[in-house]
């Protein structure tokens, strides 16, 4: 026989496992916590602003034409900055003990749709070592890019600064703890239906019905305490007659 559930059902399953999805809830949002704050590493992010443009004695010169040039070159600008012939050299003024890959995978570049502008980012787990991998970055690619591409319209705009109270970016622990309670909600939902589903104890007058197919043609009562004291009372007084 095909059994249906309905909405009822699937709300009384909840309301009598509530104790175990709350508890799912809180186990996997204190493990969110522990790991957020104990076991993964605080991330820093320094940030510095590169200006694609002619030089001030071009300035006179400057047409749209210049302009298109420079947002074309921007792409390639992008890929340059990340690339061995820049990071070996910041590597080396900085005497880091990594790679160029290991670095590259720390530094991100991005610009605006049609701005002249570069940003520069770099995450590191110092804040301090963040700053002077971002401007020391800056600073080997101005100074690269007249021999690499033999033009001269790069300036630093901006420099990464050492912030007052530094702030990690990483890990976010409010995120963290709410993704681990959407999961823990999950697991408690479904574990709560899985017990649910592997119950097949009888508890009801509805239970026999489905599970013989018969219909019920009567019940029998619960007899209170009460009322079994008081029969026991009454045969023995009997007995004694």
């Amino acid at each position: 026989m095909e059994e249906t559930i309905s909405l009822q059902d699937l709300f009384k399953t909840l309301r009598k496992r509530l104790t175990l999805i709350l508890l799912s809830v809180l186990l996997t949002v204190t493990a969110a916590g522990v790991i957020s704050f104990l076991v993964m590493t605080p991330i820093y992010q320094a940030s510095t602003q590169i200006l694609v443009n002619q030089t001030e004695r071009e300035a006179s010169q400057f047409t749209s034409q210049d302009i298109q040039t420079n947002l074309q070159l921007i792409n390639t600008y992008n890929v340059v900055i990340k690339s061995p012939a820049i990071l070996n050299k910041v590597i080396k003024e900085l005497n880091l003990d990594e790679t160029a890959s290991s670095l590259n995978s720390k530094i991100s570049v991005s610009s605006e749709q049609n701005s002249q502008v570069i940003t520069v980012a770099v995450q590191d787990p110092s804040q301090q070592r963040a700053v002077e991998i971002a401007n020391t970055t800056a600073n080997v690619f101005e100074h690269e890019i007249p021999t690499l591409m033999n033009v001269d319209n790069v300036n630093i705009l901006a420099p990464a600064v050492m912030p007052a109270s530094p702030a990690p970016v990483k890990p976010d622990p409010i995120l963290n703890m709410a993704i681990g309670a959407v999961i823990g909600l999950m697991l408690g939902v479904g574990l709560a239906f899985l017990l649910e589903y592997l119950d097949t104890t009888v508890k009801t007058e509805n239970d026999i019905e489905e599970l013989t197919g018969l219909p019920i043609i009567g019940l029998i009562s619960p007899i209170p305490d009460s009322d079994v004291n008081l029969s026991n009372v009454v045969r023995s007084q009997r007995r004694r007659k």
